[in-house]
């Protein structure tokens, strides 16, 4: 299997590097962080002059017809700056929705404003007791004369508190935990009946409870087959996990970076504690263990394109194991090597942490995939 990076794909990575290095650091994190929504429009502003926005869009649609390994080296970048702009919101996820099973009359309406950053994308699927399984839906979609009205509560829903346009999941027939009658309809997030209780996250992103009282919406706002919308939304909810592994390798690189160069310059009687070999010992451990996320991450990004549903989420689920043990044990013992400084949100190695976490709980954790990967026939 091959992982090397073609040579446009790798100067659009060293330059896509060089560019959020020079424009994004931890101070503009902690700034972009107060603004309203937690995040900075100039800064998505930016990201859309560069065609980040537009990467994986089709050239029909307004895109560049980027893949899977693209939007890794995006989510890596962005892993690395600990950027908080809603990229996986809105492009990965609302965009994969759109890319997949999107109406021409959709494309049209939304790709566009999602290219140019006028326009952000939350997907509300969490609801109350349904942990990570996409099909445990109790948010219902009636359908009417002329459209659909949605009922339903749903939590922890990432960039919900400003996205302009929700992408929620509703059961169109059948019981909760029926795996058929699923539906994925697009409701604007100022329509009425939708009522948002918007709260920041413990990594910095925000999120949302939204609550869905009798919302009429149009028969054109679902989203593919509005009776069997499972595999669409197993199949986006892969690309994110993907996206997620690519993030969690940024984050996990850039938090040993941090933490090497700390010890080269902390001194504990007379010396760099750095000099000690029982910490040079840990170091490698943590180097070994990124390297295993990224080796992996790679895998879940080459699996995306498995034609083969079952294989496809039985690899990404490996991945996601991998990305959770690495995270844990590389956030914990930065933290740990950077001591009582570490703990403080002064220090970004803090939110690195709080990052890795977060990501490791988002669509599956290791507990939850491990045992996908069990039932898969495979072993981790």
């Amino acid at each position: 299997m091959d992982f090397d990076l073609s040579e446009e794909q790798r100067l659009f990575k060293e330059s896509l590097d060089r560019l959020l290095a020079d424009v994004y650091d931890f101070d503009t994190r902690k700034k972009c962080m107060k603004e309203k929504g937690g995040w900075s429009k100039a800064v998505w502003g930016m990201l859309a002059d560069h065609g980040l926005l537009g990467l994986p869009f089709a050239e029909a649609d307004g895109g560049f017809g980027a893949g899977a390994v693209e939007t890794m080296i995006v989510m890596e970048a962005l892993g690395k700056r600990l950027v908080i702009e809603p990229y996986l919101a809105t492009v990965v996820i609302g965009g994969g929705f759109l890319r997949h099973a999107g109406s021409d009359a959709q494309k049209a309406a939304h790709i566009p404003a999602i290219i140019d950053g006028s326009k952000t994308l939350a997907f509300a699927q969490l609801e109350k007791n349904s942990r990570y399984d996409l099909f445990d839906v109790a948010t219902t979609a009636k359908r009417t004369s002329d459209g659909w009205v949605v009922l339903g509560k749903k939590f922890v829903v990432l960039n919900g508190e400003s996205a302009d346009t929700l992408i929620v999941t509703a059961r169109t027939k059948g019981e909760q935990r029926d795996k058929s009658g699923i539906g994925v309809f697009m409701v604007p997030a100022d329509g009425m009946g939708v009522t948002k209780k918007g709260y920041p996250a413990q990594d910095g992103l925000h999120a949302a409870d939204i609550t869905f009282t009798n919302v009429a919406v149009g028969a054109d706002t679902a989203i593919g087959d509005p009776e069997n919308g499972l595999p669409l939304i197993e199949q986006v909810a892969d690309e994110a996990r993907a996206a997620l592994c690519a993030e969690a390798v940024g984050a996990m690189d850039d938090s040993l970076k941090t933490t090497i160069e700390y010890i080269k310059t902390r001194k504990q009687f007379g010396v760099a504690i750095g000099s000690f070999q029982s910490l040079q010992h840990r170091a490698a451990d943590m180097f070994l263990a990124l390297e295993q996320a990224r080796s992996m991450s790679m895998f879940a990004t080459l699996a995306i394109n498995l034609d083969d549903p079952t294989e496809r989420a039985k690899e990404i689920a490996a991945a996601k194991v991998q990305i959770g043990r690495s995270g844990k044990f590389i956030g914990q013992q930065s933290v740990q090597l950077h001591g009582g400084i570490g703990m403080t949100m002064e220090a970004k190695i803090g939110h690195y942490f709080k990052r890795l976490t977060m990501i490791e709980h988002t669509f599956g954790d290791t507990d939850y995939h491990l045992r996908r990967v069990s039932e898969g026939g495979a072993l981790v």
